[in-house]
């Protein structure tokens, strides 16, 4: 299950942000990284706690200087993590969710995207679809606007 997060994040973050320079290479790797590292896991991880997206950012915030474009890249990560917390809906498991505060081990806390079964399907169907939508309105099938994206990071979605 990838397209739903890929789709969801970028979609969010342009809807919020609209800012046109906005580096998404680190949203999507963020947007992904709980699903390949919490699977291979076994299921629900520390990626699957707030704390970590939230730590990621404050060092970020603390560690980069303002305005750099260090920083414009690298608030992706933490953001495409937080998109993910909230479109796999890992907070409805709270012990996990609120890591460590709850306690330090995990259980045997499945991984949310499992538990919803034959959902994923539909989910992940409307992902393919948000990704087409993105892909046509960037413009990404023509190859200038591709290696923009791979450089830099940044969609020109028009509205």
């Amino acid at each position: 299950m990838v397209f739903w997060f890929l789709g969801t994040a970028v979609l969010t973050v342009w809807y919020v942000f609209r800012d046109p320079s906005f580096d998404h290479r680190l949203l999507l790797v963020g947007a992904i990284a709980p699903v390949v590292v919490d699977t291979m896991s076994g299921g629900a991880w520390v990626l699957h706690s707030v704390t970590v997206p939230v730590v990621l950012l404050a060092v970020l915030m603390l560690t980069t200087p303002p305005r750099t474009p260090i920083r414009r890249t690298l608030l992706g990560l933490p953001i495409g993590l937080l998109l993910y917390l909230v479109f796999s809906g890992a907070w409805a498991n709270a012990e996990v969710f609120w890591w460590p505060f709850t306690g330090l081990g995990f259980g045997d806390a499945p991984h949310p995207v499992w538990e919803r079964g034959w959902w994923n399907v539909l989910l992940e169907v409307a992902g393919i679809g948000m990704c087409a939508w993105i892909w046509r309105r960037a413009g990404l099938g023509v190859a200038e606007r591709r290696a923009r994206f791979v450089r830099t990071g940044q969609l020109l979605l028009q509205t």
